[in-house]
């Protein structure tokens, strides 16, 4: 022991391999361009946040795949995932810093990068997958499978996780088999029933009857309102629910939905406290992902404008309709369309409420 090697900071985090890792293909033809190291830093960090991002949600998955979860397990999923979260943060962050660049200055070092492109990335690829992003949704790349681009030696790992349990169907098989929402003895769905269909006929009579409204914008808004009205008789009906899944506008089950909607309106019980947070941050998760690739595509628009990308892609446009389709949790999120004031929901019978809460006795 006494010969022992003492730890130093720079060789335990490898600092000489990270900080000698910035190669500028621009200093190769004789022109170093100042920002392109930059966006080396920049986009070196995204990986290196990529990594962390995976090591939290694969805990996460393990979690899930177990055959009992336990409360203590859910509570722990909920701070993985809200460090997933705070991560998150920081890549949005981060484009203010890439921003700091000019078009202009892109421009001096771009052709450079060519073919090289984030679409590259299997990181991101892997934890698309990961959280659930089927294959048949992705938006194509050039008319090309998604994979075609990654290298051949991380093609196959990428490849892999599409055939994996991913964290949506986890989470979907977990609400299906969530053993404190079977309410015996008390038909809570009829009683939900006539309370959201009472709200709903007031919202009708409230659209009918605004006077700020035009013709036309009543008629829009009627719409609107029988396109609710639909979403909650497929919420009570499971054939309707079924047709919803088979023409693509629903995924989770509607075993599954049901149970999530019982968790966020009666999240105030304390044995649900831990399931709300949960499907709370898998909102938050999906929407952050929605938000960074907005704003990449506001960056890339500001940067290169109606240019194609330097993978091939077609840039902006891509990167702003990939924003809106590759969304995984919408279903958890939808769910608000159901929410009816808490002074309104069905009480719960004085049994269901001690099953649903922590009892001791001395």
């Amino acid at each position: 022991m006494k010969n022992k090697k003492l730890l130093n900071y720079s060789d335990y985090l490898r600092l000489d391999k990270i900080l000698n890792s910035q190669d500028l293909m621009s200093a190769k033809r004789g022109s170093p361009a100042h920002d392109e190291m930059l966006f080396i830093v920049v986009h070196q960090v995204y990986e290196l946040w990529f990594k962390q991002i995976l090591h939290e949600l694969e805990s996460v998955i393990v979690i899930f795949k177990q055959e009992s979860v336990i409360e203590s397990d859910v509570s722990f999923m909920v701070l993985r995932l809200n460090r997933i979260i705070e991560i998150q943060k920081i890549l949005i962050d981060q484009i203010r810093v890439l921003e700091t660049m000019t078009a202009m200055d892109f421009l001096e070092f771009r052709d450079d990068l060519f073919p090289s492109s984030g679409f590259q990335s299997a990181q991101f690829r892997l934890l698309e997958n990961k959280l659930g992003l089927l294959k048949k949704n992705r938006m194509s790349y050039g008319r090309h499978d998604y994979s075609s681009v990654i290298k051949d030696e991380e093609k196959a790992h990428v490849l892999k996780s599409e055939n994996e349990r991913s964290l949506f169907e986890l989470l979907e098989s977990w609400l299906e088999r969530t053993p404190f929402l079977s309410f015996q003895g008390f038909n809570f769905w009829e009683q939900y029933s006539n309370a959201i269909r009472s709200m709903l006929e007031k919202e009708e009579i409230v659209i009918k009857g605004n006077p700020n409204y035009t013709k036309k914008e009543v008629e829009y808004h009627l719409v609107e309102h029988n396109n609710a009205v639909s979403a909650f008789e497929a919420m009570i009906d499971e054939k309707k629910h079924s047709k919803l899944i088979e023409n693509k506008e629903k995924r989770l089950s509607h075993k599954a939905t049901q149970a999530a909607l019982l968790i966020l309106l009666y999240r105030d019980e304390p044995i649900l406290h831990s399931p709300f947070n949960l499907l709370s941050k898998l909102i938050d998760m999906d929407e952050l992902f929605t938000s960074w690739r907005q704003r990449h595509a506001l960056m890339v628009r500001r940067m290169i404008g109606s240019k194609i990308g330097t993978g091939g892609s077609s840039g902006h446009a891509y990167l702003h309709a990939a924003a809106d389709k590759h969304k995984i949790f919408t279903d958890l999120a939808d769910l608000s369309t159901f929410f009816i004031p808490r002074s309104a929901l069905p009480k719960l019978p004085e049994k269901i409420k001690q099953n649903l809460g922590y009892h001791f006795k001395s």
